[in-house]
């Protein structure tokens, strides 16, 4: 019960939406415990880069002062991205071979060392049981549905346990190993639920749509990972790994351990019978679509992924003056997901200091098919279009494989999908949900399944 208690804790802490429920004098304990421990951390972390001040973040109150931008014609600060095809000695790369030899290894250890964190070596194997299995039905179709536990080995150092949360849906009258959707997924106590939105038209669940089509699904809960917030990052697996101890500046953040348990996810569902590995797909929203993106980049066993409004940290060009800044996610809210290096740009260093940026990490997919999404009204904070210019500046990593990423193109008017290529793009006309895009990453998906 403590455990979901702590991590309705958090979703209250970082999800607005949340604002008027009540609170218990024990959650308001927890809530400035988490905040005591998170500042501290921040502040070490700071005095490990020998900072002292910090840029302030956009707000999303447009009467502030810091309030967030959104005119396009101040977006633009930086304007010359790092190039993608140049590597580190002034070479134009011009083959597949160059790309996957010299340059590709000089981004991911830019992205490790400056911008997510380095995973350690030994990482300690995790064993895969089931808690649970029943039958159930998906609309008209007869399901199992197993629950499971990533148990990590923690014989490291034993006070720190970590227990992956994993949810297992598939079709019961399969004759063949099915492809599997992933979902990264918030979790709520018993008798919390997300925000209804009123009045909303009764469509088919994501789960309905996936199973419609034969295919299986999951849901992984990072939170069973990696703590989201600064005061755990003592605990999870990277307090494990630390035996817990604090990060140094290059270890790994929050994103890229969310990531890692979707790789130990993907090692377990490669010993599945009934599951095709070679067609796993993820899928996240928001944090954890940042978390998808890097996953994606990172383990190329993933066959394609569903990138959803994922904003500063995950595919929005950092350069860029609109929505969510760098400074926000530097800031003691968010420091977690990345490695402590990143703290650097939101105070002595400058956006354009950034040895990479996200068109870069999107590149790291080539030659895999990815969906990158978004909303419109309320979801300008994630900055669509700098999402949208990642996708055309990743481009010619895929054209090396002879693919087309995608088409050059002007940002397209909303609910105009450009979904022909490798990277598809589509950004639909409600607000910061995944839900009107969920057909069209299917329909995408079906096609590269093939």
């Amino acid at each position: 019960m403590k455990k979901a208690i702590f991590i309705f804790i958090l979703l209250f802490v970082q999800l607005s939406s949340w604002g008027q429920i009540k609170r218990t004098p024990e959650q308001d304990s927890l809530i400035a415990q988490t905040n005591r421990k998170t500042k501290w951390d921040h502040e070490n972390m700071l005095a490990q880069l020998g900072i002292t001040s910090l840029r302030s973040g956009a707000s999303g109150t447009a009467t502030a002062p810091n309030a967030a931008n959104y005119d396009e014609s101040k977006a633009v600060v930086f304007p010359n991205l790092p190039a993608l095809l140049i590597t580190k000695g002034g070479q134009q790369v011009t083959s597949k071979k160059m790309w996957e030899k010299v340059r590709r290894p000089e981004l991911v250890e830019e992205f490790d060392r400056e911008i997510y964190g380095r995973v350690p070596s030994n990482t300690p194997k995790v064993q895969w049981v089931v808690v649970s299995t029943k039958d159930d039905k998906v609309g008209n179709t007869d399901v199992t549905v197993q629950k499971l536990q990533g148990i990590v080995d923690n014989s490291i150092f034993p006070s720190i346990e970590v227990k992956m949360d994993l949810t297992l849906t598939l079709p019961k009258q399969s004759l063949k190993p099915v492809p599997v959707i992933v979902e990264l997924s918030f979790v709520f106590p018993a008798g919390m639920r997300p925000p209804v939105v009123p009045n909303a038209p009764v469509e088919p669940t994501w789960q309905e749509q996936v199973i419609s089509r034969g295919w299986g699904y999951a849901t992984i809960i990072p939170t069973s990972i990696q703590a989201d917030n600064g005061a755990g990052l003592t605990k999870g697996i990277i307090g494990l790994m630390n035996k817990g101890q604090n990060r140094k500046a290059d270890d790994w953040g929050s994103l890229r351990a969310w990531a890692w348990g979707t790789s130990r996810m993907l090692d377990f569902f490669a010993t599945q019978k009934q599951i095709d590995a070679k067609k796993i797909a993820l899928m996240g929203h928001s944090r954890y679509g940042k978390a998808v993106a890097v996953a994606m980049a990172y383990d190329p066993r993933f066959a394609t992924a569903f990138v959803s409004s994922s904003g500063e940290g995950g595919l929005k060009i950092h350069r860029r003056n609109y929505g969510e800044k760098v400074e926000n996610v530097t800031g003691s809210g968010e420091y977690h997901w990345m490695a402590g290096n990143f703290i650097k740009y939101g105070g002595p260093l400058q956006w354009s200091d950034l040895p990479v940026d996200a068109h870069e990490l999107l590149a790291l997919c080539a030659p895999r098919p990815v969906f990158v999404g978004a909303g419109s009204t309320g979801d300008l904070w994630v900055d669509p279009k700098g999402m949208f210019e990642a996708c055309l500046e990743a481009d010619p990593a895929y054209r090396l494989y002879g693919k087309v990423g995608i088409e050059p193109s002007e940002f397209p008017p909303i609910g105009t999908g450009i979904l022909t290529g490798q990277i598809a793009w589509r950004q639909h006309e409600k607000g910061h949900t995944p839900g009107p895009n969920w057909p069209f990453f299917l329909d995408f998906a079906t096609k590269h399944f093939k």
